[in-house]
């Protein structure tokens, strides 16, 4: 008698397959369980909050956190100032970074490879060491209390690693369309703006997502260089709700959901082609 045959195949992928079903859905799971807490936290009353065991569905069901989230948080002047900073941060990056990779990419010059490896290098340096020299760099020319710490670094590449994704795309891009460029009287700028910009549109779409939700979420720029409260963003609000002894979680929750819910709309938009970006990049 045969065994192993094609049913007992089929037994084991459909076995394996829900396995990986089960796994996958408690994971996802697992990973919604704190925005559930911060939706359901946010629509109740403050008497609440602490209940054990925890009052998933809320009742009653209040929207007062919010109406106080956007009084105490000065929403509007606060969202002005944090689409200022995310916009301006996308756009530096975007063409500074873009410059940047094509020079790295497509250009000969002395020492290319080198600067190349010393810009990667950078890579391995955490933040966290660059805090204190890079905020007495700011203090002494006065940038401090201002917007220029947080925005003039993206207009230089805003990191190595957008340099680096979008070098890697531009390698792919085929020599012949610059070589029958340069015949047809093309210089560098035209290349650059004509050809490899209309062509990088996966790679810049990921920077973009990346240096939006960065820039969007930011919380440690704006704490260590802004000490103007008419200069917060939305991320630096949120810490009114938290007192001395005491934290208004469902405010907090619910100021918290106001300042989420962008980044998660333009990363479900984004989705589909920020994978193929992935895919075209070459990230693994």
């Amino acid at each position: 008698m045969m065994r192993g045959g094609p049913s007992s195949r089929h037994v084991g992928t459909r076995a394996g397959d829900a396995l990986a079903t089960v796994v996958l859905s408690v994971g996802a799971v697992a990973l919604l369980m704190p925005l559930v807490w911060m939706v359901s936290t946010a629509l109740k009353g403050t008497a609440f909050v602490m209940l054990f065991p925890p009052q998933w569905i809320p009742h009653p069901f209040t929207l007062s956190p919010f109406l106080n989230a956007w009084k105490t948080m000065r929403f509007l002047r606060s969202l002005r100032n944090t689409v200022f900073l995310t916009v301006s941060n996308v756009v530096g990056v975007e063409l500074t970074a873009s410059m940047a990779a094509f020079a790295f990419a497509r250009l000969r010059f002395p020492g290319r490879d080198l600067l190349f490896l010393i810009l990667l290098s950078t890579m391995m340096l955490p933040a966290t060491v660059l805090l204190i020299p890079t905020f007495i760099l700011f203090k002494d020319i006065h940038w401090v209390n201002t917007y220029l710490p947080l925005i003039v670094p993206s207009f230089l590449g805003g990191g190595a690693f957008n340099i680096f994704l979008m070098r890697q795309f531009f390698t792919g891009v085929n020599s012949e369309i610059f070589d029958a460029a340069r015949v047809d009287g093309c210089g560098y700028w035209s290349m650059y703006a004509r050809i490899m910009l209309p062509s990088a549109k996966p790679a810049m779409l990921i920077v973009f997502v990346f240096t939006f939700i960065g820039s969007w979420n930011d919380f440690m720029g704006p704490l260590i260089y802004l000490n103007n409260t008419k200069l917060y963003p939305l991320t630096l609000q949120l810490q009114v709700f938290v007192g001395r002894h005491v934290v208004a979680w469902n405010d907090l929750m619910a100021g918290t959901l106001m300042v989420a819910i962008v980044p998660i709309i333009i990363f479900f938009f984004a989705q589909k082609n920020f994978t193929q970006g992935v895919v075209f990049t070459g990230i693994r």
